[in-house]
């Protein structure tokens, strides 16, 4: 079964890794702006970043047959240093009309500071002046719920930015149903230690159904892996879920979050690129 992994850290991942996700069936990959595992100490070390995000790798990436699509921004666990992050958005108009940029993300909360929250807003402004899509990474274990809600009251603050326009990721039990009733698309990371196993991830669906959701490694530097969604692929099926449902999840949920940007274009495996928007 073809797939899309939706969050994956690829510049912190080996060829062979491309390579293996491609004998998989994954055909894109689409990559947010992240933390390196240390802070940079300036702007031009984000020019820097943003220019391999949409120059280098897609070049890495369809070597292997497969379509890179990433995200901009500041990341929450740099966003203590407003003065910075103030000048990492004020860089990111010079390269959002790139043509594998699909919006401003990973944006979002990780210790629920209010240098955090005074970013992410700034982000958002960005994105709405902009019209782009968003994606939102919430905090980690015990901050999660918490953040989540702020989350939640700021993205409500903004009318201006439209609901469908926005994925709420890394959501798990306690957040999934507050993400859908307020209207947004709704992530599942599966993470070998933290966030979802492949089994919670098929529990959610069964409870919540497979509209306006999507399922991801977020594969990076750290514990991860970037054969979770063929993982979950298998854990659907063992369960005996129809194969229309599983590529709901795995292939056109993504694309249709996706073709909401006015610059995605996809080419289906062995078909013409689709329009844009």
């Amino acid at each position: 079964m073809y797939y899309i992994d939706p969050h994956v850290h690829m510049v912190s991942r080996v060829t062979d890794d491309y390579e293996r996700m491609a004998r998989m069936g994954c055909v894109a990959v689409s990559e947010p702006a992240f933390w390196a595992g240390f802070d940079r100490g300036s702007v031009d070390g984000f020019r820097d970043y943003f220019r391999q995000l949409t120059e280098f790798e897609p070049n890495r990436a369809k070597q292997y047959g497969l379509q890179h699509y990433c995200w901009l921004c500041i990341n929450a666990k740099e966003a203590e240093n407003v003065s910075l992050s103030r000048e990492v958005i004020a860089l990111i108009p010079e390269f959002l009309d790139r043509p594998n940029v699909l919006g401003l993300g990973e944006i979002g909360l990780n210790k629920n500071t209010k240098n955090e929250c005074t970013v992410f807003e700034e982000h958002l402004q960005l994105a709405a002046d902009r019209g782009e899509l968003v994606l939102v990474h919430t905090p980690h274990l015990q901050d999660k719920y918490k953040g989540t809600r702020m989350i939640l009251d700021m993205l409500r603050g903004h009318s201006d930015i439209k609901a469908e326009h926005v994925l709420i990721d890394h959501a798990e039990e306690h957040t999934v149903r507050h993400v859908f009733d307020a209207g947004f698309w709704c992530g599942l990371t599966l993470y070998p230690v933290t966030k979802c196993t492949p089994a919670r991830a098929a529990d959610i669906i069964e409870m919540y159904g497979a509209e306006r959701i999507l399922v991801n490694s977020a594969a990076d530097w750290g514990p991860s892996n970037p054969d979770a969604v063929p993982n979950f692929v298998a854990e659907m099926r063992r369960r005996g879920h129809p194969e229309e449902t599983i590529r709901q999840v795995v292939y056109d949920n993504p694309l249709e979050f996706f073709r909401q940007s006015k610059r995605f274009r996809f080419t289906p495996p062995g078909g013409a690129a689709s329009p844009e928007g």
